[in-house]
């Protein structure tokens, strides 16, 4: 593996600052003309919406619960292939991890996984010298985690400053960076976290430059760059992630996926739109000599829940994957031979969604002909009848609306019911997160059982429909893509 000079950055809890630093680092690195890989550790899509804007490149995740330690490593190093540097936001605080598990998935567990340096935010908006006791303790707490410099955020004045600068002095930790409170830097709060880049993308790119803007005025870049630079060889084992490699070597039967078939080599694209093109790992099986098969993803505002590498692994696997937004688009692209609609946020949108009746339509007459359709959570709730009394596409008998509970959390699943997705059997880790309820929660015949945190059954399986809410990541499993791709070529 090539060694890449790479950051954590991390902090002592949820709302310390930690995606404007980040975010800010990215953009303002990427200023200097650096190439910057961005990514994020946990299973959340919304911050890697903002990395993305910053670099110019997919803001990517590293889960450790969802594809466990063992690919942290080599999908980090899939995503940083060829950049200068690579900057990786944490998640709530430095310690926090999986519900019960320990360290692991938390920052401090990618951390050391990635034997990266960590950079700590700490908001300083109420304390002084008691801040050198916070950063001593975290930086203690854990022999195997360097946490090597502090960006101190929320600073009131210059005494505040001063007072912060001498208490550190003690600990050892040096300061790289003092930030003043700045409020062209924030960014908007919903029900789930912060507003998706894809809703507000003018004001987004305003807030993605001032916080590039606030961190190179109030950042040591240079030192910075050279704690990343300090980084030894991460131990990516066998290198970096490969999608063709995870499909082919999912072709035995393993993750749920049916048995091998002959990968062809690539297949020319067909049409016009936003589609994977040919080239490296483009062939898959696609079955007959017939031509890649079109499987549709559904993008936009509605629908910004999405990791990379489901597109890359769809495409490995043989599809010609063409994002289309249910909000804009009355048809599903040309040819389309399979539907995968993932997380979102429907229940904005509902009115919208509901009006484009065309499209729900389409959607309706694809799955009633058996085509593989995979949805995850907003498509879930896209699926059902009606989502807070307005009509959905009625593919589902269920009904969705909002609700004022959260539900949130790490969840272990086994394959109930033979899909389209995935064997009887299968067995994955996923995460829900909504304020939706869907009743009924499952159907005759349920997508999934959970282990965690209790058990129950959850979604719906009917002809090529597997939806559920719960959110996968498909590098663990690369199985799921090549069942898929499979099942749309037949």
């Amino acid at each position: 593996m090539v060694t890449i000079p790479r950051l954590v950055i991390a902090a002592p809890a949820s709302g310390s600052g930690k995606t404007t630093v980040a975010t800010g680092l990215m953009a303002a690195f990427t200023r200097r003309g650096l190439a910057v890989s961005p990514h994020k550790v946990g299973p959340d899509y919304i911050d890697p919406g903002y990395h993305s804007l910053a670099t110019g490149r997919a803001g990517r995740n590293l889960d450790a619960y969802m594809c466990g330690p063992e690919l942290v490593a080599p999908l980090f190093a899939h995503g940083a292939r060829g950049c200068d540097l690579a900057i990786v936001e944490g998640v709530m605080g430095l310690y926090d991890g999986a519900s019960g598990q320990g360290e692991l998935a938390s920052t401090a567990h990618v951390a050391k996984l990635l034997q990266a340096p960590v950079v700590l935010v700490v908001d300083a908006s109420s304390q002084s010298r008691s801040v050198a006791a916070l950063v001593h303790g975290f930086a203690s707490w854990d022999p195997e985690v360097r946490i090597s410099g502090v960006i101190l955020n929320k600073v009131g004045s210059d005494r505040h400053e001063m007072l912060l600068r001498d208490a550190l002095d003690e600990s050892g930790v040096p300061v790289m960076g003092v930030l003043r409170r700045a409020e062209q830097v924030a960014t908007p709060s919903r029900h789930l976290g912060l507003v998706p880049v894809a809703e507000r993308r003018g004001d987004a790119v305003a807030a993605v430059s001032a916080m590039g803007a606030q961190v190179s005025d109030g950042c040591d870049l240079d030192a910075l760059m050279a704690l990343a630079r300090s980084a030894p060889r991460s131990p990516a084992g066998s290198g970096a992630w490969d999608p063709m490699a995870a499909v082919r070597g999912a072709a035995a039967g393993g993750d749920g996926c049916d048995a091998a078939v002959p990968l062809p080599g690539p297949a020319r694209n067909r049409g016009s739109g936003a589609r994977t093109p040919d080239g490296p790992g483009g062939g898959g099986p696609a079955g007959s000599g017939r031509g890649r098969p079109v499987v549709a993803v559904a993008g936009g505002p509605a629908f910004t829940f999405s990791y990379a590498e489901h597109g890359e692994l769809l495409a490995a696997a043989g599809a010609e994957v063409v994002t289309f937004d249910p909000l804009r688009d009355v048809a599903l692209p040309e040819g389309t031979r399979g539907l995968v609609i993932g997380g979102g946020f429907p229940e904005v949108y509902a009115p919208e969604l509901s009006a484009n009746e065309p499209l729900r339509k389409a959607v309706a007459d694809l799955a009633a002909a058996g085509a593989p359709v995979a949805a995850e959570c907003a498509g879930l709730l896209y699926l059902s009848r009606s989502l807070d009394g307005l009509p959905m596409c009625g593919v589902l008998d269920a009904e969705g609306r909002m609700s004022k509970r959260l539900t949130l959390g790490y969840r272990e699943a086994v394959a109930i019911t033979d899909s389209a997705l995935a064997a009887v059997g299968t067995r994955l880790r996923g995460h829900e997160f909504h304020r939706t309820v869907l009743e009924p929660g499952a159907g005759s015949a349920p997508a999934w059982g959970m282990h965690l945190p209790e058990r129950r059954v959850e979604g719906f399986v009917q002809q090529g429909v597997h939806a559920s809410y719960l959110h996968t990541h498909w590098a663990s499993a690369p199985g799921l893509a090549r069942r898929f791709v499979e099942r749309a070529a037949r």
